[in-house]
C-alpha cells in the first residue's frame, strides 16, 4: 500500500478531528504549491489569489461577493508556525473534548466557532475608527477563532479536568483555557488586532455553547443538521446489481420443488405435532410465502 493510500485510508478511518487537522494540512499544501508554483513562473500573483479567494474579508462589499469565505478562512494557513500551533491545540484539546462529547458537537463548535470569530472581526473592523483606513484590504486567515472555541467550549464543560505539563505539574483546564485565551487574545492588542478579535470571538462562542449546552439546548443542532444533508446528497447510491439465472430444465425445476415440498411437510408436521406457536420465526415465514403462492 503507497503513502497516498494510506493518506486515504487515515482520513477515512480517522474521527472527526482527525478529518479536521488532515483538511488544515491539506488547504496549507495546496496554498505552498501555488506560492512554489507562482515563483517558477515569477507570478507571485497565483499565490495571492490563492489566499484572496481563500480568506475572509472585513469589507462587507468583497463578503457578499464571496460568502464562502466566512468557512474557508478557518482552514487556511501560510505560516508553518500558525499552523503548528494551531493543530497541537486543536489535537490537544479536541482530544479531552472527545472524551466527553460527540464527533459532530466538535465539528459544529469548530466550524460555528470560526464562524463567530469572522463576524466578530467583521463588524468590529466596520464600527470602530481605529479600522476605518483597514477595512478595504484587511483579511483573515487561520483556525485560531475555531481552535479557541474548542478550548473554551471543553474547558467551560469541564472545567477541573487536570494536564501534566512540563515545569508546571499537574494543572486544571479551566486555567490553561484562562491563559491561553488572554496570552493570545489581549496581549499586544494592536498587533494582529483582526485576529485577536476573532479568538474573542470564538471564544465567546465556545463559552455560551457549553452554557447552553448544560441547560438541554445544542447550539450546533442546525449546522449539523446541514452537514448531514450534504453528506447524504453527496454520498454515491448503491448500485444496482442485475444478474440473469439461467432457466432451469424439468430435472432442476423438479427437484427444487421436491426439496420445497420437503421443507413445508415437516413444517405442517411440526405444527400438528406442537401448534403453530412451536415454529421459528423462518418457518412461519416461509409456510407464509408458500400460502401467497397457492392463493
Amino acid at each position: 500500500m503507497g503513502l497516498w493510500d494510506d493518506i486515504k485510508k487515515s482520513f477515512s478511518q480517522g474521527n472527526s478531528l482527525i478529518k479536521l487537522i488532515y483538511i488544515n494540512i491539506a488547504v496549507f499544501i495546496l496554498v505552498a504549491l501555488t506560492a512554489i508554483t507562482g515563483f517558477l513562473l515569477t507570478n507571485p500573483l497565483i499565490a495571492e489569489k490563492t489566499i484572496d479567494l481563500l480568506a475572509v474579508p472585513s469589507s462587507l462589499g468583497s463578503l457578499l461577493i464571496k460568502p464562502w469565505t466566512l468557512i474557508t478562512y478557518m482552514f487556511l494557513h501560510k505560516d508553518v508556525w500558525h499552523i503548528l500551533f494551531n493543530m497541537l491545540w486543536l489535537y490537544w484539546f479536541g482530544t479531552i473534548f472527545l472524551q466527553y462529547l460527540d464527533q459532530k458537537k466538535l465539528v459544529s463548535v469548530y466550524l460555528l466557532g470560526g464562524i463567530s470569530g469572522a463576524v466578530l472581526y467583521i463588524l468590529s473592523f466596520n464600527i470602530f475608527p481605529a479600522f476605518r483606513d483597514l477595512v478595504g484590504e484587511s483579511v483573515a486567515i487561520g483556525a485560531s477563532a475555531s481552535v479557541m472555541a474548542v478550548v473554551i467550549a471543553i474547558a467551560a464543560y469541564v472545567p477541573d479536568y487536570t494536564v501534566s505539563l512540563f515545569l508546571f505539574g499537574r494543572i486544571k483546564i479551566k486555567y490553561m483555557a484562562l491563559a491561553i485565551f488572554v496570552l493570545t487574545s489581549f496581549m499586544d492588542f494592536s498587533v494582529n488586532s483582526g485576529g485577536k478579535l476573532a479568538h474573542i470571538g470564538g471564544a465567546l462562542f465556545g463559552y455560551l455553547y457549553t452554557l447552553n449546552l448544560r441547560q438541554g439546548k445544542d447550539l450546533g443542532k442546525g449546522i449539523n443538521r446541514i452537514i448531514d444533508s450534504v453528506v447524504t446528497f453527496l454520498k454515491p447510491g448503491k448500485k444496482m446489481k442485475v444478474t440473469y439465472k439461467k432457466p432451469a430444465d424439468d430435472y432442476e425445476y423438479n427437484k427444487v420443488k421436491a426439496e420445497q415440498q420437503t421443507k413445508i411437510n415437516a413444517i405442517l408436521d411440526k405444527i400438528s405435532k406442537a401448534g403453530y406457536d412451536s415454529l421459528t420465526k423462518e418457518e412461519k415465514d416461509t409456510l407464509f410465502r408458500e400460502s401467497q403462492k397457492r392463493n
